[in-house]
């Protein structure tokens, strides 16, 4: 009997080889299918297989992989119209309705692989998985992943560290998060879950992409410090083994402050820099998205990674339906005063909030009152702001940063302040640092010249 033949497409993963098509391969390859890995941000559509099929999956991991993919998944219809198709992913469970109107007939959210093997080798017409959430108490047995066929690690996007690149790899120590923040896609789908991947099987994965010529792995858990502990025995065994080896991963600002002591571990275990969501200096907005924390631990945070010599890259969603156009030249100013210019990467400086199906923000009933019917074409609920000024503001700032992709981050955050100055009147708006408050002033970070804080250089995001 001739094996299952497979094909698993990622249109988008940020710039790495995707850590979504490789894990699961090793589970399908396990059960006896014969797997072909495309990633579309590298490679063809590979059409002889498609043609061969007997499944095609799509990986959909964010908000611009499900937009790409929906012209693919119509390809693929032509090429091999009796071909089964499914998603997994976190965007997949709450496009379900939309996919299922253009022939995907299951998807798969938290803990997918398992439920992909067994619906792959099932009976034709088996009936949709749509569960977004992981059972209560269930737990996988990793595998470690697979990235047989997909494209090399030089091939991806790079670490820009001290004037030279570095071939970066890509691997998970845990997934989901306890936290419950409104306008995360990783909340509907684990619901404030989260899991272990066993060090063993992390260090297997680091492994095999080290022999492939990584010499830089990102974490790529939404909260690395979720399960401390966890995280610790992590950075041990990996040092331990590849000592040269460098790293970095995204820790909540809260969980920055609340483990300070960490963070001179990680630094001594080759962590280069650590990314955090700060989201907005703003605290009304802050709490409108669950954040856990306020503008002044922003600066609290990157006062605790200055004494560690552990660099923080803040990532901002600067445009919501309560910024204003003064707001915006408060972050700015806030950004500017930190001394973390360099730190945040240009396409921060102009995100607009999004608000896919089932998010967390359709609880707050402002969100609710300010939202359009929702946009099959956008995959979101679209909103204008009240001050047609701010959504101007954006889109200004989102084609200067498309426009200059190839000037430095000083240069170009220059340019956007003037931007915002215009839309101030020329009026001076002062940042956080500026408010003479007694929680404001501990917040105050000693401004010395910080040395370049290394990035991967993918210029989207989400």
């Amino acid at each position: 009997m001739l094996p299952m033949r497979i094909v698993l497409i990622s249109t988008y993963e940020l710039g790495r080889q995707p850590f979504g098509l490789a894990s699961p391969a090793a589970w399908l390859r396990h059960a006896g299918a014969e797997v072909t890995a495309l990633d579309l941000s590298r490679q063809r559509l590979d059409e002889a297989a498609v043609r061969d099929a007997s499944l095609v999956a799509f990986y959909l991991p964010m908000h611009t992989a499900t937009r790409l993919a929906m012209p693919v998944i119509e390809r693929v219809r032509e090429i091999n119209p009796a071909v089964r198709l499914c998603a997994f992913g976190l965007y997949a469970p709450p496009t379900a309705d939309l996919l299922s109107s253009h022939g995907v007939a299951a998807t798969f959210g938290a803990e997918f692989e398992a439920d992909l093997v067994t619906y792959a080798l099932g009976e034709h017409g088996k009936p949709s998985q749509t569960d977004s959430r992981p059972a209560d108490g269930a737990r996988l047995t990793f595998l470690t992943p697979d990235r047989t066929g997909l494209p090399p690690l030089e091939q991806y996007a790079t670490l820009q560290v001290d004037g030279g690149r570095r071939t970066a790899g890509y691997t998970e120590a845990s997934r989901g998060c306890r936290h419950q923040c409104r306008h995360c896609p990783v909340v509907p789908i684990y619901g404030g879950q989260f899991r272990i991947v066993p060090v063993d099987t992390v260090m297997a994965d680091i492994a095999n992409q080290v022999a492939a010529g990584a010499t830089h792995i990102t974490f790529g858990d939404p909260d690395f410090f979720n399960g401390p502990a966890h995280a610790r025995r992590v950075v041990d065994a990996l040092h331990e083994t590849w000592p040269a080896l460098t790293y970095d991963a995204t820790i909540k600002v809260e969980h920055l402050l609340g483990h300070a002591d960490l963070l001179p571990r990680l630094r001594d275990t080759g962590c280069l820099f650590v990314t955090s969501a700060a989201e907005s200096v703003d605290d009304a907005v802050l709490v409108r998205l669950d954040k856990g924390h306020c503008a002044a631990d922003i600066a609290r945070a990157v006062a605790v990674c200055d004494r560690a010599g552990l660099p923080l890259a803040p990532t901002f969603v600067p445009f919501t339906p309560w910024t204003t156009v003064e707001g915006y030249g408060g972050l700015l100013a806030t950004i500017e005063q930190l001394g973390i210019v360099e730190a945040v990467a240009p396409i921060q400086l102009g995100i607009r909030l999004l608000v896919p199906e089932r998010s967390r923000l359709l609880d707050l009933p402002d969100v609710r009152a300010l939202v359009g019917p929702y946009d099959a074409v956008a995959l979101a609920y679209p909103w204008r702001h009240r001050d047609p000024r701010v959504d101007d503001l954006q889109r200004e700032v989102m084609a200067l940063v498309g426009r200059r992709l190839n000037v430095s981050r000083a240069e170009l955050f220059a340019e956007v302040r003037g931007l915002a100055r215009d839309y101030t009147g020329g009026l001076p708006v002062g940042g956080l640092l500026d408010a003479a408050t007694d929680r404001a002033c501990p917040a105050r970070v000693t401004r010395t010249k910080r040395p370049p804080v290394p990035y991967l250089n993918e210029p989207w995001y989400c």
